[in-house]
């Protein structure tokens, strides 16, 4: 049986027998990140929490979906200004298997990309403080003014006094978007650790509700019907399924695979469902078991 989360939507099987046929092109993919922000449960399997939001039903992307916060590069993000605390650009380069300006980008990316879209800033005034209230009106005017893009993630930092904590980040895995969707993201998924004294906030312009949700509950809904997911989202909650802790999983990121994921499309008579690496397709299959009646 294919799960919920592989099924295509009417509107993408167009385009992917349209790509089938040969008569559209593969758009270049967009470089982007995303941060699965994660709290403490009880320490059982499925208990970690992760922090969701949901999509407004007229994006253009993920219409409805419940994701990460992330988004994509901003041309400012490549910007060498802003004080740097953790592993270097040239570290995460290796981590990353990509050029350090790019690396610096993905990284300052996910960070800006957090802050806009839950209020967690993981930068702090040191190498060893954290930020630990961002929930004042000034805090929100320059959150507003990144997401307008009227300022650069670098000035703010600098403007603040602050520098970017990258070693909060841990690289989780990557995934691309298929050749036939109309619009495409080579992203990376990082996992950190909701910072102490710091709280999430319904601030996203692009989401219209927002929450924490156990792993357990995650899977739950979404197989029920409740909830709908990106397969990238739905397998990192799989992935993290049985990691009891935010520790253990930042942990556990060191011995990750690195090679990105790349879904395609199957036609399967009117419809389509999505492929994925047997590992996944497996691992769905065991947590699917153990979650639902």
């Amino acid at each position: 049986m294919i799960d919920p989360t592989r099924r295509l939507p009417a509107s993408l099987v167009e385009h992917a027998r349209a790509f089938a046929a040969g008569s559209t092109e593969p758009v270049q993919p967009r470089h982007a990140s995303t941060v699965v922000l994660l709290r403490d449960g009880d320490g059982s399997p499925g208990s970690l929490q992760v922090y969701l939001l949901r999509r407004h039903v007229e994006m253009a992307f993920a219409a409805g979906m419940c994701v990460f916060p992330g988004g994509g590069v901003d041309p400012r993000d490549f910007d060498e200004a802003p004080a740097w605390a953790g592993p270097s650009a040239q570290e995460w380069a290796g981590v990353m298997g990509v050029e350090s300006p790019l690396a610096r980008a993905l990284v300052c990316a996910a960070v800006r990309e957090t802050f806009e879209e839950s209020g967690v800033l993981l930068a702090g005034p040191s190498e060893h403080a954290l930020v630990e209230d961002t929930t004042g009106e000034d805090w929100e005017r320059d959150r507003l003014a990144l997401e307008s893009r009227e300022l650069s993630f670098s000035e703010f930092l600098s403007q603040r006094g602050l520098m970017l904590r990258t070693d909060l980040l841990r690289l989780w895995g990557s995934w691309v978007t298929p050749e036939f969707e109309p619009r495409r993201f080579d992203a990376r998924f990082f996992v950190a650790q909701m910072p102490t004294g710091q709280v999430t906030r319904d601030v996203s312009t692009e989401s219209d509700q927002v929450l924490w949700l156990s792993l357990r509950g995650a899977v739950a809904a979404v197989e029920g019907g409740e909830m709908m997911m990106l397969p990238p989202t739905y397998c990192t909650c799989l992935e993290l399924f049985d990691l009891a802790s935010a520790e253990e999983a930042l942990a556990a990121a060191a011995d990750r695979p690195g090679e990105p994921v790349r879904p395609e499309a199957i036609l399967d008579g009117d419809g389509a469902y999505l492929s994925l690496p047997d590992h996944l397709a497996a691992l769905g299959d065991r947590i699917r078991a153990r979650v639902l009646p």
